[in-house]
């Protein structure tokens, strides 16, 4: 075991008494340049690094007439800070091109293992760190160049830079072909009980019998002796609801819960990020309380379709709808619009922010077999649903077990707690 030294620097602990600790703004400076020979733009991602924002969808591309020589320069082999470094870390470029001002850009002018250090600012305590120096950082804030150069970071000897990269290159791609297959996993159980769930709700459980054509495109055939009906005619109840003024912080101090998509999480629904008040309320005519229980569906957005069966009493905004008292079993409901989840996804027009209309939700069809078998139907995907879950869990909290290796091993060894040998 070799030789350590007290860093005297938090986030990095104990290091080898061979390697130093230099200011980043000795190994780095910031690139400020504009335009490049190559004219790709390029964006900053958590899951990619830097790409060509061509290759990203669901990104609101530039016009074609853009003059990308007011861009930022960014080459290959920089690093960047973007607008999600407090999640993720510091970016690496593999490419040539430009990137929005609104990225901060820096390469190294000493000689260092580039590699290394694209570990190094991926680490976990790094990045705990480069949150510490930014007071009140939240999204959309961005991390300063300044705060990073003002920094001291490890730096080993250069040999032993390589030799970490190579180590953690080889180490990491084990690594994450695990996690590959264990996502894939997890995406096939998802995609299980979603075909347990829109087989019960069209077919009925009841196993072989007679049919019929819905004659609806997301139903096909049903059996012979169930009925369909619009959710127009289901529902006595279908609202939505609005956002109050965001400025005003008094509307937002009371008890009432508020539904937002991203409250919705596919199941039932107990909590919400955020609350109104009655001033809210009061001010407000779309603003009105809907009595649980009630299923609200999201309507603009990644979220298109995702549903969940309230349980509470609440407010919601424009991007939800709400269906209420509906003629049929609503556990059933809530069981037919999880499997028509993707149909509505599809039916979701816009650019940047598709959506679906409350009336695109109205004349949705529905099947309505008999009261008893809704009920059948509803405890059978109770207990089906419940054990998929257990399994999504278990390879979930495998999943989580596995990232978490991996980050204590990067942090191990960009550290020299553990050596490469």
């Amino acid at each position: 075991m070799r030789e350590m030294k007290d860093s005297g620097i938090e986030w990095i602990g104990q290091i080898p008494t061979g390697w130093k600790l230099r200011r980043a703004k000795t190994l780095f400076t910031q690139r400020n340049s504009k335009g490049n020979g190559i004219e790709v733009l390029l964006s900053p991602t958590q899951k990619y690094g830097v790409v060509p924002q061509s290759q990203l969808e669901g990104v609101v591309q530039v016009k074609e007439d853009t003059d990308l020589q007011m861009f930022k320069t960014l080459h290959k082999g920089d690093f960047v800070i973007s607008l999600r470094s407090f999640q993720g870390g510091f970016e690496y470029s593999l490419y040539e091109g430009v990137c929005s001002p609104a990225y901060q850009v820096f390469y190294p002018t000493s000689p260092i293992c580039d590699t290394y250090y694209r570990y190094l600012f991926k680490s976990q305590s790094f990045i705990s760190k480069m949150n510490n120096l930014t007071v009140g950082i939240r999204e959309g804030k961005n991390i300063q160049y300044v705060d990073f150069a003002n920094s001291q970071i490890p730096v080993p000897p250069l040999a032993e830079q390589e030799r970490i990269a190579v180590f953690l290159n080889a180490e990491c791609a084990e690594i994450d072909a695990v996690l590959e297959k264990t996502r894939a996993s997890i995406e096939e159980y998802k995609k299980l009980k979603q075909a347990i769930i829109t087989q019960a709700v069209t077919k009925g459980i009841r196993g072989d019998r007679p049919m019929k054509d819905s004659g609806i495109e997301w139903i096909g055939d049903i059996p012979a002796e169930w009925n369909k009906d619009k959710v127009i005619r289901v529902f006595s109840v279908i609202g939505s609801g609005t956002t109050p003024k965001s400025s005003d912080e008094n509307l937002f101090d009371g008890n009432t819960p508020w539904i937002q998509s991203g409250d919705i999480n596919g199941e039932n629904l107990f909590v919400t990020k955020n609350c109104v008040s009655n001033s809210a309320i009061e001010s407000y005519s779309a603003l009105r309380v809907y009595q649980a229980p009630y299923l609200v569906v999201a309507m603009y957005g990644a979220s298109v379709g995702n549903l969940s069966l309230s349980m509470i009493d609440a407010c919601v905004n424009q991007a939800c709808c709400v269906l209420k008292k509906p003629t049929i079993n609503l556990k059933f409901a809530f069981y037919i619009f999880k499997a028509v989840k993707d149909y509505l996804a599809r039916k979701a027009v816009g650019g940047g922010q598709p959506n679906i209309s409350q009336e695109t939700i109205k004349q949705l069809w529905l099947t309505i077999p008999s009261a008893d078998e809704q009920i059948e139907i509803s405890n059978y995907l109770d207990e089906k649903c419940r054990s998929v879950d257990a399994l999504i869990a278990k390879k979930q909290q495998y999943l989580t077990e596995i990232e978490n290796y991996k980050k204590s091993l990067i942090y191990e060894y960009v550290t020299g707690k553990k050596e490469v040998v």
